[in-house]
């Protein structure tokens, strides 16, 4: 009979925990919810650019892809390089020549798929043109960024080392600013004469210290060590995700002021972090839904992952990832100036 009372005060402390019942039965159902959308929301339709193709090569590739046609082969390189195609296909020279765009794994592997359909399409017609000049497409195409030998792991992993240090500076932070709390630490501080923002500013400059060293710690072993791909300037790399450190060093400090304990803490991962992995560039959302599409641009890790592919496997400079390490600059400030107003419930000055 013992363990009924048990048993009935444990379902007592589930019920008068929100955010637990909420990640037990909400978190889930969100997450599944986007992982189906997500992951039925990847486009089937590659766009290829074609200069100078043979009308029926055009006429079998136009069912399987979007095409484009262009007179010029540097036309239909500048239309990679702005993003706006996957791949073009030169007809000029005396063999045709496929380039593809190579930053997003998902969209090379489709090119691949669409042209090897379409070759097999015309190999088995009686119309078939010359298809040992077309076959050579397949063997050995170009990439504007990356190569023919990148594999899955070489393609995603600047977003996966993103992720890792948005993750772990967080869980970090926010366990050690709860155990300040805990301790009765920031309690002595706030009844000091300080004001609420030097104590936040103390804070996230004393913790951003150990996080500077974590930082660079992952960063060095990613790309020396596991040899992630690293075509642009590392410093360039190190500020980005300097950056970002900043941002989930302010995110973890905010949310462990609602936290009571560290099993609490971790109940903002399925809420926080897990979202955020399924937009941060791993899954291709072209033809996701507005929504989704908007929604992505509400999670950091969205703007320091395009930032990490176009220096780590693009090789932009440092001013074309401006506008993205200037919107995280703007999520670490507002987590900082939240972080700021929580204070007030333990003191209102």
């Amino acid at each position: 009979m013992k363990s009924q009372y048990v048993a009935l005060r444990v379902l007592k402390q589930i019920v008068k925990d929100k955010r637990l019942l909420a990640m037990m039965f909400v978190a889930p159902i969100m997450v599944l919810l986007l992982l189906k959308i997500i992951l039925t929301s990847s486009s089937t339709t590659p766009t290829i650019v074609l200069v100078a193709p043979p009308a029926p090569f055009q006429a079998v590739l136009e069912k399987e892809a979007k095409i484009l046609l262009e007179d010029k082969v540097d036309d239909a390189i500048s239309l990679l390089y702005a993003r706006e195609a996957d791949a073009y296909i030169d007809f000029t020279g005396t063999e045709p020549h496929l380039a593809i765009e190579g930053a997003d794994p998902a969209r090379s592997q489709l090119v691949a798929a669409k042209l090897q359909k379409v070759l097999f399409a015309m190999a088995s017609s009686e119309t078939s043109l010359a298809m040992k000049e077309y076959v050579s497409l397949l063997q050995e195409p170009d990439y504007l960024y990356g190569s023919k030998d990148y594999k899955l792991f070489e393609r995603v992993s600047p977003m996966l080392m993103g992720f890792l240090i948005f993750f772990y500076v967080f869980v970090t932070a926010g366990i050690s600013f709860l155990r300040e709390r805990i301790s009765g630490t920031l309690d002595r501080l706030l009844a000091t004469p300080l004001k609420r923002s030097q104590i936040v500013w103390g804070y996230f400059l004393g913790f951003g210290g150990f996080v500077f060293i974590q930082t660079i710690i992952i960063q060095a072993f990613g790309v020396y060590a596991l040899h992630i791909p690293l075509h642009g300037s590392f410093w360039t790399v190190m500020l980005i995700d300097l950056i970002l450190s900043t941002v989930a060093l302010s995110l973890g400090l905010f949310l462990s002021a609602y936290s009571r304990n560290e099993f609490q803490l971790f109940q903002f991962i399925p809420i926080v972090i897990v979202p955020q992995v399924l937009f941060s560039g791993i899954f291709d959302l072209s033809e996701a839904p507005a929504w989704i599409q908007w929604l992505s641009h509400c999670f950091p890790l969205t703007y320091a992952a395009e930032a990490l592919r176009d220096v780590m496997i693009r090789g932009e400079e440092i001013y074309h990832v401006i506008p993205e390490l200037l919107v995280l600059l703007a999520f670490s400030a507002v987590f900082l100036l939240l972080n700021t107003s929580v204070l007030k419930k333990y003191r209102k000055i």
